[in-house]
């Protein structure tokens, strides 16, 4: 014998177990977690920020990685490289991190393009020591960034978010030492 979805949230009303189940059914993507609906919301609006920071520093610096040329070609192209791949592998980790504590992440380049902060450059040439200051500076504020969002995930009592962060904000400043010391000039 079938029960049309009316019985069955009849029967839901009896049951709070069948109850709980009829929820989640109409709400999919809603993962249970003891942070609050606030704190999901900051801590996601936070991390979404920095994923899409984190996607416009990875292709600004694969662009650099792609057009680097001069003296120092093979040193700065493999330097490049390594930060790109560093960036990359945070992505994941950033967007499964949002989707654990209950919230959406980034869907498209259109949604990563409207939240980053991280400014393009276009330009059809740029020097290299000019590309390697300007990552320098795109990660110190990347780090800053961290910061702020380590804030948010320590006034919600997000443990597991800040930790992930303080590897990140580590690993920003060392490519942030590396691309400065790359670009000083000698004395």
């Amino acid at each position: 014998m079938k029960t049309s979805s009316h019985d069955g949230r009849n029967l839901a009303k009896s049951n709070p177990k069948r109850t709980e189940l009829l929820r989640r059914r109409e709400a999919p993507l809603e993962t249970r977690t003891d942070l609050t609906p606030e704190a999901t919301k900051n801590i996601s609006g936070a991390m979404n920020a920095i994923l899409a920071d984190v996607f416009a520093l990875y292709l600004k610096t694969k662009n650099f990685h792609w057009h680097m040329s001069g003296h120092h070609f093979r040193d700065y192209h493999l330097l490049l490289d390594e930060h790109a791949e560093q960036l990359f592998a945070m992505t994941d980790v950033i967007a499964e991190r949002v989707r654990k504590i209950g919230r959406l992440t980034l869907h498209s380049i259109g949604e990563i393009a409207r939240t980053q902060r991280v400014l393009d450059n276009d330009a059809e040439y740029v020097e290299p020591l000019d590309m390697l200051a300007e990552l320098a500076d795109d990660n110190k504020t990347f780090a800053a960034r961290l910061r702020e969002a380590h804030n948010v995930c320590d006034e919600h009592r997000d443990v597991a978010t800040a930790s992930f962060i303080e590897v990140w904000i580590d690993e920003t400043e060392r490519r942030t030492w590396f691309l400065f010391e790359a670009t000083r000039r000698r004395n």
